[in-house]
């Protein structure tokens, strides 16, 4: 895995506590069926550039855009790369949160995350002979220094992959709904279609 070295240190200044950490897990037990919604909204720039609002969080929303070879500026990652940083979060927080749950002290956390994709369909718009779409493999290397033996850290790793939303979404059917809002529908039928 090919990438810049930038060193990578859990901050003492900021812990996770493990008092705060049990009442999330006792919050968890007490109603397990319990789920939440996320949500994103996506707005399309031009150029194959998007801007991505969550929650309220400030005015500086996750920007993607397609690098130079696929049509676009490269000014940020596209959205299989974002995806790929969303896996290294999750996993790298549920590696943590186990730490802290065991009594492990971690030092440094860093994950090398990378995946193999055939971008030949151009999003339907190309070569659209069968082919896995999306990613074929995902691979994570994972460095870490913390005080635990070798096999206590790599079951470690491997329950936070178990336990990883992300993972799961991965490697797990999803339900997916993908639909024209009714409004929009209108508008365009409202309006002479035009081909160039």
């Amino acid at each position: 895995m090919a990438t810049r070295r930038v060193p990578a240190s859990i901050s003492p200044s900021i812990p996770v506590g493990k008092v705060e950490l049990d009442a999330l897990v006792a919050r968890g037990k007490a109603d397990p069926g319990a789920t939440r919604t996320l949500r994103c909204r996506t707005v399309a720039r031009g150029r194959f550039s998007q801007l991505n609002y969550i929650r309220d969080l400030p005015p500086q929303p996750v920007t993607e855009d397609e690098p130079a070879g696929l049509l676009a500026e490269a000014t940020a990652p596209n959205a299989s790369e974002a995806l790929l940083a969303a896996f290294g979060s999750c996993l790298a927080v549920g590696i943590h949160a186990n730490a802290v749950a065991r009594h492990i002290a971690i030092r440094t956390l860093e994950l090398e995350v990378e995946a193999d994709i055939n971008t030949t369909a151009v999003w339907g718009a190309g070569d659209l002979h069968p082919k896995t779409i999306g990613f074929e493999t995902v691979r994570v290397s994972v460095r870490l220094d913390a005080d635990a033996p070798r096999e206590t850290l790599e079951a470690l790793i491997k329950h936070a992959t178990l336990w990883s939303p992300v993972a799961n979404t991965f490697h797990n059917p999803v339900h997916l709904d993908v639909m024209l809002e009714p409004a929009a529908a209108k508008k365009l039928e409202a309006r002479p279609v035009t081909h160039a």
